[in-house]
């Protein structure tokens, strides 16, 4: 197979000079320096794996499988934690963190003991607190988020202009090393932003937004946006929501434990004694957060 170590057109050159120097050899009329080509000196019969249509790589290429994406099922235990030091003494599969402000070690701590980290963004909302917000055009950025001071919604479609500044935040989660993403805010549509956004049009994104981050190898969220949940369960991993027991609307969310996909959701309001036999009963992986997302968690599981 030393053959199959050389660059294809390598392959060829020197596959020619093979035939050549056979022909050659054969014209000499002298058996004993007759060149034999077999399967035990040179193998030139590509792989089944490495056929034409599957070019040969270089070193800086690789190859992104679904089976290299985490796709969690229900009952994976996770921590959400975007304010304050990371409390990294949780025995749980995943940690959500914010993207920006988690620092390497904490990420690399994480991956030591053997946990999932997913990266939290806002992918709906503009923050005037981040060090892209430059980044954002005045003409893709709309009204304020109700009761998030700093934070207006964004034109989810315009993608010419919003397409760059997600795909920067994506190679971002990829360079800290994040395993996954939790892009925020994905249902501009159903809120007063400032533009006339239909439901086709955060469909559009939130598909392009996955595909996106499938293409990094990165697992990704939905989160919330329950009435798009049919169209889009097929393009997320997992999902991600936030009171479903308080709005009583966690049925919605069904689709994705059929799929076998976990659903992760917090509760604020709700004591956990009101929620955690419902959840567990849908098979749905649920805590109790404070609303800052601070390290406090107490789990249904």
């Amino acid at each position: 197979m030393l053959f199959l170590l050389f660059p294809k057109n390598a392959q060829k050159i020197l596959f020619a000079f093979l035939i050549a120097a056979l022909i050659l050899a054969g014209c000499t009329g002298d058996d004993d320096d007759d060149l034999i080509l077999s399967s035990q000196t040179v193998d030139i019969t590509p792989d089944a794996a490495q056929s034409e249509a599957t070019p040969f790589l270089t070193e800086e290429e690789t190859v992104i499988t679904p089976q290299d994406i985490w796709r969690p099922a229900p009952g994976t235990s996770w921590q959400w934690q975007i304010t304050g030091d990371i409390d990294t003494s949780f025995e749980v599969d995943m940690y959500d963190i914010d993207l920006f402000d988690a620092p390497q070690a904490i990420i690399d701590e994480l991956h030591d003991d053997g946990r999932v980290v997913v990266c939290y963004f806002s992918a709906g909302s503009y923050e005037d607190w981040r060090p892209d917000a430059g980044d954002f055009p005045p003409e893709i950025v709309g009204e304020p988020l109700e009761g998030w001071p700093g934070e207006r919604w964004l034109d989810v479609s315009n993608l010419d202009l919003l397409q760059p500044i997600m795909n920067a935040r994506l190679d971002l989660a990829v360079s800290k090393k994040c395993d996954g993403v939790e892009p925020d805010n994905m249902t501009a549509f159903q809120n007063e932003s400032g533009f006339e956004l239909t439901p086709e049009d955060q469909l559009a994104y939130n598909i392009w937004l996955s595909e996106a981050a499938h293409e990094r190898g990165l697992s990704i969220g939905l989160k919330n946006d329950l009435n798009q949940i049919e169209e889009l369960v097929d393009y997320f991993d997992w999902a991600l929501n936030e009171e479903c027991f308080f709005y009583d609307e966690c049925e919605l969310l069904i689709p994705f434990v059929e799929q076998g996909k976990a659903v992760f959701g917090v509760e604020y309001e709700l004591d956990p004694a009101a929620f955690c036999e419902q959840a567990n009963a849908l098979n749905f992986d649920y805590l109790h957060k404070n609303w800052d997302l601070d390290s406090y968690r107490t789990s249904c599981r």
